[in-house]
Protein backbone atom coordinates (compact mmCIF):
# COMPACT_ATOMS: atom_id res chain seq x y z
CA UNK A 1 0.00 0.00 0.00
CA UNK A 2 1.24 3.49 -0.89
CA UNK A 3 0.29 6.48 1.23
CA UNK A 4 0.40 10.07 0.04
CA UNK A 5 2.41 12.19 2.47
CA UNK A 6 4.24 15.14 0.96
CA UNK A 7 5.33 16.69 4.27
CA UNK A 8 8.56 17.41 6.18
CA UNK A 9 10.75 16.47 3.25
CA UNK A 10 9.19 13.04 2.70
CA UNK A 11 8.54 11.89 -0.86
CA UNK A 12 4.98 12.24 -2.16
CA UNK A 13 4.62 8.46 -2.09
CA UNK A 14 5.90 6.36 0.78
CA UNK A 15 5.57 2.64 1.42
CA UNK A 16 3.70 1.76 4.60
CA UNK A 17 5.77 0.04 7.29
CA UNK A 18 2.52 -1.14 8.92
CA UNK A 19 -1.16 -0.91 8.05
CA UNK A 20 -4.61 -2.26 8.81
CA UNK A 21 -7.48 -2.65 6.36
CA UNK A 22 -11.16 -2.75 7.37
CA UNK A 23 -10.03 -3.58 10.90
CA UNK A 24 -12.77 -4.67 13.27
CA UNK A 25 -12.21 -5.67 16.88
CA UNK A 26 -15.13 -6.76 19.06
CA UNK A 27 -14.76 -7.52 22.77
CA UNK A 28 -17.40 -9.78 24.28
CA UNK A 29 -20.54 -11.02 22.56
CA UNK A 30 -24.28 -10.52 22.43
CA UNK A 31 -25.71 -7.62 24.41
CA UNK A 32 -22.37 -6.99 26.11
CA UNK A 33 -20.31 -6.79 22.90
CA UNK A 34 -18.10 -3.71 22.55
CA UNK A 35 -16.91 -2.71 19.09
CA UNK A 36 -13.46 -1.29 19.85
CA UNK A 37 -12.53 -0.92 16.15
CA UNK A 38 -15.19 -0.39 13.51
CA UNK A 39 -13.81 -0.83 10.00
CA UNK A 40 -10.56 1.16 10.36
CA UNK A 41 -8.22 1.35 7.36
CA UNK A 42 -5.01 3.29 7.94
CA UNK A 43 -1.36 3.04 6.92
CA UNK A 44 1.73 4.11 8.85
CA UNK A 45 4.37 5.25 6.34
CA UNK A 46 7.96 4.04 6.57
CA UNK A 47 10.46 6.61 7.76
CA UNK A 48 7.76 8.67 9.48
CA UNK A 49 6.64 9.45 13.02
CA UNK A 50 2.86 8.96 13.38
CA UNK A 51 0.81 9.70 16.49
CA UNK A 52 -2.58 8.11 17.23
CA UNK A 53 -4.97 10.21 19.31
CA UNK A 54 -8.55 10.06 20.51
CA UNK A 55 -10.65 10.23 23.66
CA UNK A 56 -10.69 7.42 26.19
CA UNK A 57 -12.38 4.39 24.66
CA UNK A 58 -11.81 5.58 21.09
CA UNK A 59 -9.84 2.44 20.18
CA UNK A 60 -6.39 3.98 19.82
CA UNK A 61 -4.56 1.45 22.00
CA UNK A 62 -6.55 -1.40 20.46
CA UNK A 63 -5.50 -0.22 17.01
CA UNK A 64 -1.84 -0.19 18.03
CA UNK A 65 -2.03 -3.63 19.66
CA UNK A 66 -3.68 -5.18 16.60
CA UNK A 67 -1.32 -3.45 14.15
CA UNK A 68 1.64 -4.72 16.19
CA UNK A 69 0.42 -8.31 16.40
CA UNK A 70 -0.17 -8.16 20.15
CA UNK A 71 -3.90 -8.80 19.68
CA UNK A 72 -5.99 -10.42 16.96
CA UNK A 73 -8.58 -8.66 14.82
CA UNK A 74 -12.13 -9.95 14.74
CA UNK A 75 -12.16 -9.24 11.02
CA UNK A 76 -10.06 -7.31 8.54
CA UNK A 77 -6.29 -7.57 8.16
CA UNK A 78 -3.10 -6.18 9.69
CA UNK A 79 0.23 -6.04 7.86
CA UNK A 80 3.87 -5.40 8.68
CA UNK A 81 5.24 -4.51 5.27
CA UNK A 82 3.68 -7.07 2.95
CA UNK A 83 3.28 -9.73 5.65
CA UNK A 84 -0.26 -10.33 6.83
CA UNK A 85 -0.17 -11.03 10.55
CA UNK A 86 -3.36 -13.08 10.57
CA UNK A 87 -1.76 -15.63 8.23
CA UNK A 88 1.03 -16.45 10.70
CA UNK A 89 0.97 -19.18 13.34
CA UNK A 90 2.03 -18.34 16.90
CA UNK A 91 5.68 -19.27 16.36
CA UNK A 92 6.08 -17.21 13.17
CA UNK A 93 4.23 -14.28 14.71
CA UNK A 94 6.56 -14.36 17.73
CA UNK A 95 9.59 -14.36 15.44
CA UNK A 96 8.19 -11.48 13.41
CA UNK A 97 7.57 -9.38 16.53
CA UNK A 98 11.08 -10.12 17.77
CA UNK A 99 12.84 -9.33 14.49
CA UNK A 100 10.70 -6.69 12.80
CA UNK A 101 8.86 -4.81 15.55
CA UNK A 102 10.08 -2.80 18.52
CA UNK A 103 7.98 -1.82 21.54
CA UNK A 104 8.10 1.05 24.03
CA UNK A 105 5.51 0.93 26.80
CA UNK A 106 4.42 3.34 29.50
CA UNK A 107 6.05 1.06 32.07
CA UNK A 108 9.72 0.76 31.21
CA UNK A 109 9.80 -3.06 31.36
CA UNK A 110 13.54 -3.24 31.98
CA UNK A 111 15.08 -6.34 33.53
CA UNK A 112 16.28 -5.12 36.95
CA UNK A 113 19.18 -7.59 37.21
CA UNK A 114 20.68 -6.58 33.85
CA UNK A 115 22.85 -3.56 33.13
CA UNK A 116 21.86 -0.85 30.67
CA UNK A 117 24.06 -2.44 28.00
CA UNK A 118 22.52 -5.87 28.59
CA UNK A 119 18.97 -4.48 28.52
CA UNK A 120 19.65 -2.74 25.20
CA UNK A 121 20.95 -5.89 23.50
CA UNK A 122 18.39 -8.20 25.13
CA UNK A 123 16.22 -8.64 21.97
CA UNK A 124 19.27 -9.75 19.99
CA UNK A 125 20.39 -12.05 22.78
CA UNK A 126 16.94 -13.66 22.84
CA UNK A 127 17.11 -14.07 19.07
CA UNK A 128 20.42 -15.92 19.45
CA UNK A 129 22.59 -13.23 17.90
CA UNK A 130 26.06 -13.48 19.38
CA UNK A 131 27.21 -10.40 21.28
CA UNK A 132 30.45 -9.17 22.76
CA UNK A 133 30.99 -6.20 25.06
CA UNK A 134 33.92 -3.87 25.48
CA UNK A 135 34.65 -1.99 28.66
CA UNK A 136 32.68 1.00 27.39
CA UNK A 137 29.78 -0.26 25.33
CA UNK A 138 27.69 -3.18 24.18
CA UNK A 139 28.70 -4.49 20.76
CA UNK A 140 27.44 -7.00 18.25
CA UNK A 141 29.30 -8.41 15.30
CA UNK A 142 30.03 -6.32 12.20
CA UNK A 143 27.58 -3.65 11.15
CA UNK A 144 25.38 -4.35 14.18
CA UNK A 145 28.17 -3.18 16.48
CA UNK A 146 28.32 0.15 14.66
CA UNK A 147 24.53 0.46 14.86
CA UNK A 148 24.47 -0.15 18.62
CA UNK A 149 27.30 2.35 19.12
CA UNK A 150 25.44 4.99 17.10
CA UNK A 151 22.22 4.26 18.94
CA UNK A 152 23.88 4.62 22.35
CA UNK A 153 25.17 8.03 21.29
CA UNK A 154 21.74 9.11 20.05
CA UNK A 155 20.08 8.22 23.36
CA UNK A 156 22.97 9.67 25.39
CA UNK A 157 23.61 6.65 27.62
CA UNK A 158 27.29 5.89 27.10
CA UNK A 159 28.21 6.87 30.66
CA UNK A 160 25.42 4.69 32.10
CA UNK A 161 26.04 1.40 30.29
CA UNK A 162 27.14 -0.50 33.40
CA UNK A 163 24.40 0.83 35.67
CA UNK A 164 21.30 -1.16 36.55
CA UNK A 165 17.76 0.24 36.24
CA UNK A 166 17.46 1.00 39.97
CA UNK A 167 20.39 3.41 39.58
CA UNK A 168 18.67 5.42 36.84
CA UNK A 169 16.01 8.13 36.77
CA UNK A 170 12.66 7.47 35.12
CA UNK A 171 13.69 9.41 32.03
CA UNK A 172 16.93 7.46 31.75
CA UNK A 173 15.08 4.16 32.11
CA UNK A 174 12.72 5.09 29.30
CA UNK A 175 15.68 6.07 27.11
CA UNK A 176 17.08 2.58 27.72
CA UNK A 177 13.70 1.15 26.67
CA UNK A 178 13.75 3.24 23.50
CA UNK A 179 17.30 2.12 22.69
CA UNK A 180 16.28 -1.51 23.24
CA UNK A 181 13.29 -1.06 20.90
CA UNK A 182 15.54 0.18 18.08
CA UNK A 183 18.51 -2.12 18.74
CA UNK A 184 17.46 -4.85 16.31
CA UNK A 185 16.68 -2.31 13.55
CA UNK A 186 12.98 -3.20 13.42
CA UNK A 187 10.73 -2.15 10.54
CA UNK A 188 8.58 -0.19 12.97
CA UNK A 189 8.56 0.77 16.66
CA UNK A 190 5.21 1.03 18.44
CA UNK A 191 5.14 3.29 21.50
CA UNK A 192 2.14 3.20 23.86
CA UNK A 193 2.00 6.39 25.97
CA UNK A 194 5.82 6.41 26.29
CA UNK A 195 5.85 9.61 28.36
CA UNK A 196 2.91 8.70 30.62
CA UNK A 197 5.11 7.98 33.65
CA UNK A 198 7.57 10.84 33.12
CA UNK A 199 7.77 14.46 34.18
CA UNK A 200 7.51 17.08 31.44
CA UNK A 201 11.27 17.52 31.01
CA UNK A 202 12.01 13.79 30.80
CA UNK A 203 9.02 13.37 28.48
CA UNK A 204 10.40 15.99 26.11
CA UNK A 205 13.75 14.19 26.07
CA UNK A 206 12.14 10.87 25.16
CA UNK A 207 9.96 12.45 22.45
CA UNK A 208 12.97 14.23 21.00
CA UNK A 209 14.80 10.90 20.99
CA UNK A 210 11.99 9.21 19.07
CA UNK A 211 12.02 12.05 16.55
CA UNK A 212 15.78 11.82 16.07
CA UNK A 213 15.58 8.07 15.56
CA UNK A 214 13.12 8.68 12.72
CA UNK A 215 14.92 11.59 11.06
CA UNK A 216 18.56 10.73 11.72
CA UNK A 217 18.42 6.93 11.61
CA UNK A 218 15.57 6.45 9.09
CA UNK A 219 13.34 4.57 11.53
CA UNK A 220 9.52 4.36 11.73
CA UNK A 221 7.56 5.17 14.90
CA UNK A 222 3.85 4.81 15.69
CA UNK A 223 2.91 6.36 19.04
CA UNK A 224 -0.34 6.32 21.00
CA UNK A 225 -0.77 9.42 23.14
CA UNK A 226 -3.43 11.61 24.75
CA UNK A 227 -1.09 14.61 25.00
CA UNK A 228 -1.22 17.32 22.26
CA UNK A 229 2.33 18.39 23.14
CA UNK A 230 3.59 14.83 22.58
CA UNK A 231 1.64 14.53 19.34
CA UNK A 232 3.27 17.72 18.05
CA UNK A 233 6.57 15.85 17.79
CA UNK A 234 5.08 13.58 15.11
CA UNK A 235 4.97 14.10 11.34
CA UNK A 236 1.29 13.21 11.28
CA UNK A 237 -1.55 12.61 13.74
CA UNK A 238 -4.45 10.23 13.08
CA UNK A 239 -7.59 10.72 15.17
CA UNK A 240 -9.98 7.99 16.29
CA UNK A 241 -13.44 8.29 17.83
CA UNK A 242 -15.84 5.47 18.67
CA UNK A 243 -13.54 2.95 16.99
CA UNK A 244 -13.42 4.83 13.68
CA UNK A 245 -10.80 6.91 11.87
CA UNK A 246 -12.25 10.44 11.85
CA UNK A 247 -9.39 12.74 10.81
CA UNK A 248 -5.70 13.10 9.95
CA UNK A 249 -3.37 16.07 10.46
CA UNK A 250 0.05 16.59 8.90
CA UNK A 251 2.71 18.85 10.43
CA UNK A 252 0.86 19.08 13.76
CA UNK A 253 1.42 21.65 16.47
CA UNK A 254 0.19 21.38 20.05
CA UNK A 255 -2.33 24.18 19.50
CA UNK A 256 -3.68 22.69 16.27
CA UNK A 257 -4.06 19.27 17.85
CA UNK A 258 -5.76 20.71 20.94
CA UNK A 259 -8.19 22.71 18.79
CA UNK A 260 -9.05 19.60 16.79
CA UNK A 261 -9.68 17.60 19.97
CA UNK A 262 -11.90 20.38 21.35
CA UNK A 263 -13.90 20.34 18.12
CA UNK A 264 -14.40 16.58 18.45
CA UNK A 265 -15.49 16.97 22.09
CA UNK A 266 -17.98 19.70 21.16
CA UNK A 267 -19.42 17.61 18.35
CA UNK A 268 -19.73 14.58 20.62
CA UNK A 269 -21.39 16.63 23.36
CA UNK A 270 -23.86 18.12 20.88
CA UNK A 271 -24.75 14.69 19.54
CA UNK A 272 -25.24 13.28 23.02
CA UNK A 273 -27.46 16.20 24.05
CA UNK A 274 -29.60 15.80 20.94
CA UNK A 275 -30.08 12.08 21.58
CA UNK A 276 -30.75 12.23 25.34
CA UNK A 277 -34.44 12.76 26.28
CA UNK A 278 -35.20 15.22 29.06
CA UNK A 279 -36.60 13.99 32.32
CA UNK A 280 -39.94 15.60 31.53
CA UNK A 281 -40.12 14.01 28.09
CA UNK A 282 -39.24 10.65 29.52
CA UNK A 283 -41.89 11.01 32.20
CA UNK A 284 -39.34 10.60 34.96
CA UNK A 285 -39.38 12.68 38.11
CA UNK A 286 -36.13 14.67 38.51
CA UNK A 287 -33.83 13.38 41.16
CA UNK A 288 -33.73 15.43 44.33
CA UNK A 289 -30.40 16.46 45.86
CA UNK A 290 -31.02 13.82 48.52
CA UNK A 291 -31.58 11.02 46.03
CA UNK A 292 -28.58 12.16 44.00
CA UNK A 293 -26.45 12.08 47.09
CA UNK A 294 -27.67 8.58 47.82
CA UNK A 295 -26.38 7.37 44.47
CA UNK A 296 -22.87 6.18 43.87
CA UNK A 297 -20.40 9.03 43.61
CA UNK A 298 -18.38 9.09 40.40
CA UNK A 299 -14.67 8.43 40.63
CA UNK A 300 -12.57 11.57 40.71
CA UNK A 301 -10.20 12.30 37.86
CA UNK A 302 -7.33 11.61 40.21
CA UNK A 303 -8.65 8.24 41.25
CA UNK A 304 -9.47 7.30 37.67
CA UNK A 305 -5.97 8.13 36.60
CA UNK A 306 -4.52 6.23 39.52
CA UNK A 307 -6.59 3.20 38.57
CA UNK A 308 -5.52 3.18 34.95
CA UNK A 309 -1.89 4.26 35.05
CA UNK A 310 0.75 1.83 36.34
CA UNK A 311 3.17 3.22 38.86
CA UNK A 312 6.63 3.88 37.48
CA UNK A 313 9.21 1.74 39.22
CA UNK A 314 12.60 0.52 38.31
CA UNK A 315 11.71 -3.07 39.16
CA UNK A 316 9.67 -4.52 36.31
CA UNK A 317 8.52 -7.92 35.15
CA UNK A 318 10.94 -8.00 32.27
CA UNK A 319 11.31 -7.08 28.64
CA UNK A 320 8.49 -7.57 26.14
CA UNK A 321 8.74 -10.56 23.86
Amino acid sequence: MITATGTRGIDATTVDAARVTEAVKVHGSGDTAVRALDGVSVGFPAGRFTAIMGPSGSGKSTLMHCAAGLDNLTSGAAYIGDTELGALDDRRLTLLRRERIGFVFQAFNLVPTLTVAENITLPMDLAGRRTARTARTARTDGASAEWIDALIDVVGLRDRLHHRPAELSGGQQQRVAVARAFAGRPDVVFADEPTGNLDSRSGEEVLGLLGRAVRQMDRTVVMVTHDPVAAAHADEVVFLADGRLVDRMTDPTADKVLDRLKAFDAKTAAGTKAQTPTSAAAGAEPRTPTSAAAGAAPRSATNAAAGSTPRATSHTKGAPS
